[in-house]
């Protein structure tokens, strides 16, 4: 397939202003040529995607060319080699990415969008991470699904952490963990710790339908290990809009509250995939003959009404939701930049966006598998795994939409907002 097959290809990407878009690192290399590199693996990533659904994990020549370049330093801090790129260049490659295969899309966004989440780590934490390794990236489990043991120094902690995207090629682990609480009383506050990989084990339990690529496995500690103190940030910290990491990283994408903008990483791989689902069908529908019907038999598949109309329908559905997510976080840049607060408002916004692009997304490949008939069944045609990745993706809890729009509406009802936001 050639890009030239999608006369709209030149118009996807949204150039909204934006300060995430530039890099005040000087040596930096711009969005663009960075942008361009991502299309220039799309076909690689196409080629490798049913072996790498097959793998259940992205390969270590994948990865090594998302190191080669440049993504995992995107949103990194200049001081380990970074870029200090925004959100909104990160949306740009790594959605470019997802048209070639969701998987390693998605296992190089989870990859790229913790370089940032580590950046506001306190400055300790970060040196550990960096300071032998620029290249180390971090794999993670946000739900805190144990209680961590305060001890002299710092936490013991052991357990399972399901779904770590990209286990495989990660050094270290963002642990999702209950910390006790300060004073008697007082509930436990949610967060994470950062472990390196000789304190944890990978369970091989990754065995799904939709997003096998990724190899979201399970991370173990059998024993309790100790975790340093300065390794620790709390959900409150990463949503304060002026973290431990912004004492030392001056850049404000830095103090962007974590669930405003971080979320891009889970739906920037599904707009993408959307986005690859129409070039597809394009190519397939300029060259695919029906045959065996009793009426429309021997008729290009180009010529068919729903066919054209889905095709539409799927195309309005990914600018819809690229356009939001654009939108809403290129006005957080901008509101970092300017020293705003993000409002509660804002952020409850965001995230119905988060959720209501992915839905778009989901639909839009919905729409385009629908016209394929029974020749998209093949496990070696694309649209069926963008079909089981997108609606595995619509269905993580940070986008489900039932989860998301209860929130949002118990918000613009006036009740207490009940999620992540």
């Amino acid at each position: 397939m050639t890009e030239a097959a999608n006369p709209f290809a030149q118009l996807d990407r949204v150039d909204l202003p934006a300060p995430g878009r530039k890099s005040p690192v000087t040596d930096a290399p711009s969005i663009e040529t960075i942008a361009a590199s991502a299309s220039n693996l799309v076909p690689m990533l196409r080629e490798r995607a049913q072996q790498t659904e097959q793998d259940r994990r992205v390969s270590e020549a994948t990865t090594q060319a998302f190191h080669d370049a440049g993504f995992f330093r995107l949103m990194q801090p200049a001081r380990y080699g970074g870029y200090e790129y925004g959100f909104t260049a990160f949306i740009d490659v790594v959605s470019e990415l997802a048209r070639g295969c969701t998987s390693s899309s998605w296992g190089c966004s989870l990859g790229a969008i913790h370089q940032w989440l580590v950046a506001i780590f306190p400055e300790e934490a970060q040196d550990d991470v960096w300071r032998k390794d620029p290249r180390a990236i971090v794999c993670g489990s946000y739900a805190p699904a144990t209680m961590a043991e305060k001890v002299d120094g710092g936490y013991r902690v052991q357990g399972k952490w399901l779904f770590a995207s990209n286990v495989d090629n990660s050094q270290w682990a963002l642990l999702g963990v209950q910390f006790p609480p300060e004073e008697k009383g007082a509930p436990p506050t949610a967060g994470f710790l950062l472990a390196p990989r000789s304190d944890w084990a990978i369970e091989d339990n990754w065995h799904v339908a939709g997003q096998a690529g990724t190899g979201s496995k399970a991370i173990v500690i059998d024993k309790p290990v100790f975790i340093p103190g300065h390794r620790k940030l709390t959900f409150a910290e990463a949503s304060s809009n002026n973290p431990p990491g912004a004492k030392v990283n001056a850049n404000p994408i830095y103090r962007i509250p974590f669930l405003s903008a971080v979320p891009v990483c889970l739906v920037s791989p599904i707009v993408g995939t959307a986005q690859g689902a129409v070039d597809e069908l394009i190519a397939l529908a300029g060259t695919r003959v029906t045959r065996g019907a009793v009426a429309g038999g021997g008729s290009r598949l180009s010529e068919f009404f729903p066919v054209q109309s889905r095709l539409a329908e799927a195309s309005a559905s990914v600018d819809a939701a690229r356009l939001l997510l654009y939108r809403d976080t290129a006005q957080v840049e901008q509101m970092a930049v300017d020293g705003h607060v993000i409002s509660i408002e804002q952020r409850i916004r965001n995230r119905r966006d988060h959720a209501f692009a992915a839905r778009l997304s989901r639909d839009a490949v919905e729409a385009v598998f629908a016209s394929v008939g029974g020749a998209g069944l093949s496990l070696n045609q694309p649209i069926q795994r963008m079909w089981r990745d997108t609606n595995a993706i619509s269905r993580h809890i940070s986008l489900n939409w039932d989860a998301v729009s209860s929130m949002v509406g118990q918000y613009l009802l006036g009740l207490e907002p009940k999620g992540q936001y």
